[in-house]
């Protein structure tokens, strides 16, 4: 959630830097500061809040220099205050900003206090400057310093350094946390983020992990991990800074579920390292608070309860605690019982969504252990009243109907699913298995896009109908609720969802040749048990189409199955992600087709800030 902007120019680069920080607001932050080289030495003004207050802070003491680095701060290690806002220094001559987490800080600490060095932050990001100094005073480049320097951490991090002893220079690296270079002629960049430097460059070289870049003036030479002088493409960007553009897709909504494997990418980055998750991710102190946690409540609304719903399945199964996720409106109005060491996690797209903000304040009250979000907004209200938070990275979300935002959310409850688990009583190799199924998603998602125009001419059958049913078993009932709830926001076709063993209980009463059924079928543990279910459907006469993986679907004849989509196989914690995608597809291709307005469905709005 960290931004990282650096500068070497012949030219002030201050409104660069405060510039890039601002482009990068969107990631979230709770501190922000800028270091540079100046005519005095190494200067910082550094602040706790937003940009802006950082920019009006510089005003009343202004600092230029032609070298410089920046970077806003979500705290991990250590409170939210202007002592450990970065840049972080040593001894007045190296200057550091990091984004990540240093998983052996505290060793690394012990060593550097015992050859002399005095901490003043809490930051894990203090041991980088102090190894840094420590290289480099004893006689290494600023470069060679931080080559030295990476081996010895663990963990997950993007870096960049400046040097009072090397004025004109700015070293970087990755690995586990992106981070790029922008050219320019007679200037060089290195950012966390192509969007932070589109004002100023469009041609940029995108570090591979462990890549080591020095950047000067005069050009930028890169590094491998093996330290050997290496070149990497240099790629030219073909978007302005206002990407918010539907580009060369027909809608926003479009766009955005083809934005997903990004999206989903940008959710995982720099929060595994090393086939685990890094708790720190979720906040000061997270660690302890989740090895407390005892039983979790999950409380959303819309998509994101439907979210919720899924993440109380793998909950429940992965750590063995008990595990509510209830409607937001429902929660203020009945009387919780809160049992001893209760995690609170509110799951809000916008962050201000009325009821689930109220839930959240009510909480406050009734005992909880700590209070959790899960947001795509890192400003908003859900955000700033939580103890503890996880941004999903969605980006901006034009559509009214959720999409990318609904996935990411998915990916960040997995990640808390997870990492809960691993307190409590998962095996390692399941955990380590299930971590790598999560790094295989954002290709799962993208293969599952390829069946795009299949998905097309099934929404051709939908056009004329006026309801549908959608079923789904364990974690793919919560899918196929998200199914009819897009299917009836932006086509206005009446669509439910019901677990699929309770097709016998009513719901068959309306299945003919009139009533569409969709299931959602992985290849999981309750296929048999569905596969009867799609049998009662098929001798009522019902229009079965079937979404499947391909291994399921080589053994259902179509006669069997009426219509059949067959998805790329993929794990089971990361099937309900997968298979949520072709749901998205038909719901946007039958709403195109009967000629609702897509983005701006009737009645609704993105955010629900009104009870």
């Amino acid at each position: 959630m960290c931004g990282i902007v650096g500068a070497a120019a012949r030219r002030d680069v201050v409104g660069t830097l405060i510039a890039g920080l601002k482009a990068l607001e969107y990631r979230g932050y709770d501190s922000a500061g800028i270091a540079l080289l100046t005519d005095h030495g190494l200067e910082r003004v550094r602040t706790k809040g937003k940009v802006r207050e950082l920019e009006q802070l510089h005003a009343t003491r202004p600092i230029a220099g032609l070298t410089g680095i920046a970077h806003t701060r979500w705290a991990t290690h250590g409170a939210p205050n202007t002592t450990n806002a970065h840049p972080i220094t040593s001894r007045g001559n190296v200057a550091v900003v990091h984004n990540g987490i240093i998983e052996n800080h505290e060793e690394l600490r012990a060593e550097l206090k015992a050859l002399g060095y005095e901490f003043a932050t809490e930051t894990d990001t203090e041991v980088i400057a102090h190894l840094i100094e420590h290289y480099h005073a004893a006689g290494a480049t600023l470069r060679a310093a931080l080559q030295l320097a990476v081996p010895r951490l663990r963990g997950a991090y993007a870096i960049a350094a400046i040097s009072k002893r090397e004025p004109g220079h700015v070293v970087g690296t990755r690995r586990g946390s992106p981070m790029v270079v922008g050219l320019a002629e007679g200037e060089q960049f290195i950012a966390s983020d192509i969007h932070a430097l589109l004002p100023v460059t469009r041609r940029f070289i995108y570090l591979a992990e462990g890549d080591v870049a020095e950047a000067t003036v005069d050009g930028v030479q890169i590094y491998d991990e093996h330290g050997m002088a290496v070149e990497r493409p240099v790629k030219l960007a073909h978007f302005g800074a206002d990407a918010v553009e539907r580009g060369e897709y027909r809608h926003y909504m479009l766009k955005e579920i083809h934005e997903q494997p990004q999206a989903i990418a940008d959710t995982l980055e720099g929060r595994i390292a090393g086939g685990h998750i890094l708790t720190a991710i979720f906040g000061v102190g997270a660690r302890e608070l989740l090895s407390k946690t005892r039983n979790v409540h999950l409380i959303a609304c819309g998509s994101s309860y439907h979210a919720a719903l899924i993440a109380r399945y793998w909950i429940e199964s992965l750590a063995g605690i008990s595990c509510n996720a209830e409607i937001a409106s429902e929660y203020r109005y009945r009387d919780a019982v809160v049992p001893a060491d209760t995690l609170f996690v509110s799951v809000s797209q916008s962050g201000e969504t009325a009821d689930t903000l109220a839930a959240l304040k009510l909480a406050k009250s009734r005992g909880y252990l700590t209070t959790l979000a899960i947001c795509n907004v890192p400003e908003s209200s859900i955000v700033r009243e939580s103890a503890l938070s996880l941004m999903t990275r969605a980006g901006p979300e034009i559509g009214v109907a959720s999409t990318k935002a609904f996935t990411t959310q998915l990916v960040a409850l997995a990640l808390l699913a997870l990492e809960v688990a691993h307190h409590h009583s998962i095996d390692v190799a399941r955990y380590e298995a299930l971590v790598h199924q999560l790094e295989t998603l954002p290709g799962a998602v993208r293969d599952a896009l390829a069946l795009d125009a299949e998905i097309q001419r099934l929404a051709k059958h939908f056009v004329a109908k006026d309801h549908a049913l959608f079923l789904g078993r364990g974690t793919q009932y919560p899918i196929a609720m998200e199914g009819a709830l897009k299917l009836k926001e932006i086509s206005y076709i009446h669509a439910e969802a019901y677990p699929a063993g309770e097709l016998k209980h009513g719901p068959l009463a309306l299945v003919d040749e009139n009533m569409p059924v969709i299931a959602v079928a992985p290849n999981d543990h309750l296929l048999e048990k569905l596969k009867s279910n799609l049998e009662e459907v098929r001798a009522r006469g019902g229009e079965l189409y079937v979404l499947a993986d391909s291994d399921v679907a080589a053994h259902m004849p179509k006669t069997d199955s009426g219509h059949l989509l067959a998805l790329p196989p993929c794990g089971e914690l990361i099937a309900p992600i997968v298979f949520t995608i072709p749901l998205q597809l038909l719901a946007y291709h039958v709403a195109v087709l009967r000629g609702t307005d897509v983005d701006q469905p009737r009645n609704l709005a993105k955010s629900v800030t009104v009870e």
